[in-house]
């Protein structure tokens, strides 16, 4: 009997996660027991991953300002700050933690005038370049996922979507890293 050694990868198409049908078999000669059915590949993912989110990210779209502050990991967590200005007024405003428990790394943000909502970090990919990292709550109203994008030469891509109000939705917000003193980006 031969035993069989299952590859399964994990793509990733406009935001949408696949897992991929077994990509490769391989053999050997070693007689062992019939081998057990495939698990899904595990989710190696851990706060370390995520380090490169602290400092400051700015961006604008539709004449609104975006900004978030994170802090470095200290004491099982890193905590971070969102906040948009329209027209020179907060628009809204957001406090997050990302943290791990015992289910695994958690994306928790309590915004503005609403209850906390915990996003559990269910993938992560790589596309050429850039690392992906997705959380999700489906039981949550709006969103039912959040995408951390790391791009090229200082980009963070957050990406909200789900379904609001019976319709899919999606927003998008492209920041680069900046200086949290000045405001001024920083080139990579």
């Amino acid at each position: 009997m031969r035993k069989l050694f299952v590859l399964a990868v994990m793509s990733a198409t406009a935001a949408n996660w696949l897992l991929a049908s077994p990509l490769a078999l391989a053999q050997t000669s070693e007689v062992t027991a019939p081998p057990k059915a495939a698990s899904a590949p595990e989710l190696s993912a851990n706060l370390e991953s995520l380090a490169w989110l602290v400092g400051c990210w700015s961006g604008s779209v539709n004449r609104r300002e975006f900004r978030e502050h994170w802090l470095p990991l200290r004491g099982g967590m890193m905590i971070g700050a969102g906040h948009t200005v329209v027209e020179g007024k907060t628009q809204d405003f957001e406090f997050i933690r990302l943290e791990t428990r015992p289910e695994g790394v958690f994306y928790v943000s309590l915004p503005s005038g609403q209850k906390e909502a915990a996003f559990k970090l269910t993938a992560t990919a790589t596309d050429e370049k850039d690392q992906i990292f997705t959380f999700t709550n489906v039981a949550h109203d709006f969103p039912q996922r959040i995408v951390y994008r790391r791009g090229g030469e200082g980009w963070l891509y957050a990406t909200i979507d789900g379904r609001l109000n019976g319709e899919e939705r999606k927003v998008i917000y492209p920041m680069r890293r900046i200086d949290c003193q000045s405001g001024e980006f920083i080139r990579n």
